[in-house]
């Protein structure tokens, strides 16, 4: 968890973020990302600002295009009509949807370009997703690359608390996710022995079987469909909305959104919400998935009518158990399970496999989490992997009210 004071220098504004590391590397990307993209996010913010009447002549379609011209090209007109929105539904949004949809696009492009550049961080075949959220009053405009979702719990008309999801889980098996990778030549198919599970792989080779349609790093993809242009949305929040749920797709794999609002809506006191959120994906992992190893899951729960100040965190690695208070609005839980079977992990990436048509999400196997381990690998692991021989990954949980950018980030 970190924290930062005065996000986009404004003091009603808080920044939440849940990154999924996937691959080799994939807790190193995650952490990078996790400590780089805020400070971007919030420097463009500040510039598009400063730019308001700039920016106010400028077409969103035209502005977006000349934001990410490569990644432009790879987008389908049936992508388009999500990231876009069209004149006459803008024109209806307040500004700072704008102004931000413009900051997540650029900070999301100048972060994976920053990854391609790094000597030190193997981003071929690992990468990381990331849904993010800015919310400044009652605004609230979500930033999503990956199969994170996010989550809203609001009373309807009855005053029964329902679930609405705010994301849509960008995996290959979504028509225009797939129309986008195969017109670049990338292939999507599952394996003969999980045809739930779609995934991502080279023109003429079985690797590396991403489960996902977008994310952060994995450069061996990105000339063949893969992005990582985020999704942007925008809600304006009311008094019937309660609570805010981020969480890796560990979490969803296995929990509904309706029960997901349950479980957290039920817990007592609140900072026990992501907590028992995670441990009851970990027991339902092991009712329904009784072969494969627990995914890991990070949750983030932003209560939104809450006049306190505590931020408690918990983690689980092993049988070791951590809670940590700090002050904010927000309650996070991460977990990895290290006791699973041995059995062929639901795993990020994959090689070498029979191929059938299928649709589903992905699941990692246990990621590596400890530093000095990472540093072995990196003199070991070459640029081509397979899920059965080994996949790191590790969920990174940000969680950043009021934040101020370094100084020197541009």
């Amino acid at each position: 968890i970190i924290k930062f004071q005065n996000f986009g220098s404004r003091t009603d504004t808080v920044f939440c973020g849940v990154f999924d590391g996937h691959g080799p590397h994939g807790h190193m990307v995650a952490k990078r990302v996790r400590d780089s993209l805020p400070s971007k996010l919030s420097a463009h913010w500040e510039v598009n600002l400063k730019s308001q009447d700039v920016l106010q002549e400028i077409s969103l379609n035209t502005a977006e295009a000349s934001l990410y011209p490569e990644d432009a090209s790879l987008l389908s007109a049936a992508d388009e009509s999500r990231v876009s929105i069209d004149v006459e539904e803008t024109e209806k949004l307040p500004e700072i949807f704008q102004t931000l949809k413009e900051s997540f696009l650029k900070a999301y492009k100048v972060m994976d370009r920053e990854l391609r550049s790094y000597t030190n961080i193997d981003c071929f075949c690992s990468g990381t997703t990331a849904v993010t959220l800015i919310k400044q009053g009652q605004d609230l405009v979500i930033g999503n690359v990956g199969d994170s979702r996010a989550v809203l719990a609001t009373r309807d008309k009855d005053g029964s608390l329902t679930a609405v999801q705010l994301t849509v889980d960008l995996k290959p098996n979504l028509p225009a996710e797939a129309e986008r990778i195969r017109k670049h030549r990338g292939r999507v198919f599952s394996l003969r022995d999980e045809p739930e599970v779609a995934r991502v792989w080279l023109p003429n080779s079985d690797s590396p079987g991403l489960a996902m349609a977008r994310a952060f790093g994995d450069f061996c993809l990105k000339d063949f469909g893969l992005i990582s242009v985020p999704e942007v949305s925008y809600r304006r929040l009311t008094g019937k909305d309660e609570f805010i749920v981020l969480a890796t797709d560990g979490i969803w794999d296995v929990l509904s959104n309706d029960e997901v609002v349950k479980i957290v809506a039920s817990a007592s006191p609140r900072s026990s919400a992501a907590r028992s959120l995670v441990e009851s994906a970990v027991r339902a992992w092991r009712t329904k998935y009784p072969t494969s190893k627990v995914d890991d899951c990070a949750v983030v729960c932003l209560f939104l009518d809450s006049n306190s100040n505590n931020l408690s965190t918990a983690s689980s690695t092993k049988d070791s158990v951590k809670t940590v208070s700090m002050e904010a609005n927000e309650v996070g839980s991460k977990i990895n399970d290290a006791s699973g079977q041995t059995a062929l992990p639901r795993s990020g990436t994959v090689r070498e496999g029979d191929e059938v048509s299928a649709e589903g999400d992905e699941v990692s196997e246990e990621g590596i989490e400890e530093e000095s381990e990472h540093e072995e690998l990196l003199s070991g692991v070459g640029t081509e992997w397979s899920a059965l021989e080994g996949v790191s990954r590790l969920n990174t949980l940000l969680t950043l009210p009021r934040f101020v950018p370094d100084k020197d980030e541009k």
